[in-house]
This record gives C-alpha cells, structure tokens and sequence, in this order.
C-alpha cells in the first residue's frame, strides 16, 4: 500500500460525509428505533464486504465493463429498495390510520445488505479509489485490495454507527408528535422511493453510496 496515512485521510473524507447509506440508515433508526438503525448499519457493511470481495477477485472489473451486468445490478437496485416503499406504505392499523410497526431484526439485517449489495456505486467506488493506493511493487495486489476495504469498511461501520443513534435519538423525540406518528409510514415509504430513483439516475461519482 502506498502512502498509508493518505489511504486513511482520503476513506474518512470519502465514507464518513453523508451519503445515500447514511440516510438509508437514519430513516431506518428513525422509524424503527436505534436497533432497527445499528443493525442495518451491520448489514450495509456486510454487503461491503462483499462489494470487497468481488473487487479484489477482479469480479468488480468485469461488471463495471458489461453494460449488461452493470445495468442489471442497478435496476435490480432500484426495485429492491422499491419494493421496500410499497412494505412500508401499504401497512395499517386496525384504525386504518398509517403506523410503522418495527420488522424483526433479522429482516432489517438482510434489507440493509442486499441494499448495498445490489448498489453499483459501491462497484464503481472500490475500482475508483482502492487501486489509486495500492503499490504494484509490493505484490499481492488483491490482499492489498482486500485488507484496504476491510479497513474502508470499518470506518464506515463507524460512521454508519454514529447516524444510526444520532438519528435513533431524533426517531424517539418524533414519535412523540403525533403529527409525525400519522405521517411517518409516508415519509419512510417517500424516502425509499427516493433513493430508489437514485439509484437508477446517479451518475457514477467518486465516493462511496
């Protein structure tokens, strides 16, 4: 790895600053509370790991030039985290009134990895930046690829951490609105749709999702 330090410098900048994940997280914490938010924060980090795995298998190359493939994962992307908008708006109470009812952890597990898992930026991210550092010299490039993303992966764990309880906090003071009770199902449901359409109009940029 070359210039270890500025490896460092560069993932915090490039992980850390909000992003399309950490709004995927935050939403989640909100509505469903901060375990719901720290346990999709584990599984967005696991579909990394995968993402790592892929990369230093030189399976990200060969997605990232098929059209084909590319546009598959992302509308396979897109409609997952669709899918997710339409379980989220078409719950009700027995009142008929929305009511956004925590899904079991396990489920919430598995949402936030396949979210990232089925996200092309993530691809487009680890070709951009990891080879930038890694030193040819030294060999053994694809270890050097795979311990570089562990290590991105960790601080984005981090981060990923830090907006799930920040954003638990603010879910519990908005559940006491009941404003925000009979409108939460709509803005959850809003903000998949959201990422939904980003997911399927970004254009490919040089941070991670």
């Amino acid at each position: 790895m070359t210039n270890p330090l500025l490896f460092l410098l560069a993932a915090l900048v490039l992980v850390a600053i909000p992003g399309p994940n950490h709004l995927y997280i935050a939403t989640r914490s909100i509505g469903e509370g901060r375990r719901a938010g720290v346990v999709s924060a584990l599984g967005v980090e696991t579909g990394t790991l995968v993402h790592i795995a892929a990369a230093a298998a030189g399976l990200s190359a060969v997605v990232a030039a098929s059209a084909t493939a590319f546009g598959f994962l992302r509308y396979a992307g897109a409609a997952y985290l669709v899918y997710l908008a339409y379980r989220t708006l078409r719950g009700r109470d027995d009142a008929g009134e929305p009511e956004l009812e925590p899904q079991p952890l396990r489920r919430v597990y598995l949402d936030g990895m396949l979210v990232n898992v089925l996200n092309p930026k993530v691809v487009l991210f680890f070709l951009a930046f990891l080879p930038q550092f890694v030193d040819q010299g030294a060999g053994a490039v694809p270890l050097q690829i795979a311990v570089m993303g562990i290590v991105t992966a960790l601080i984005g764990l981090l981060s990923d951490i830090g907006y799930a309880l920040a954003a638990g906090s603010i879910g519990t003071w908005l559940r006491t609105r009941p404003v925000f009770r009979r409108r939460q199902r709509h803005a959850t449901g809003l903000v998949y749709l959201g990422l939904g359409a980003a997911a399927v109009f970004a254009v490919p940029g040089g941070r991670r999702a």
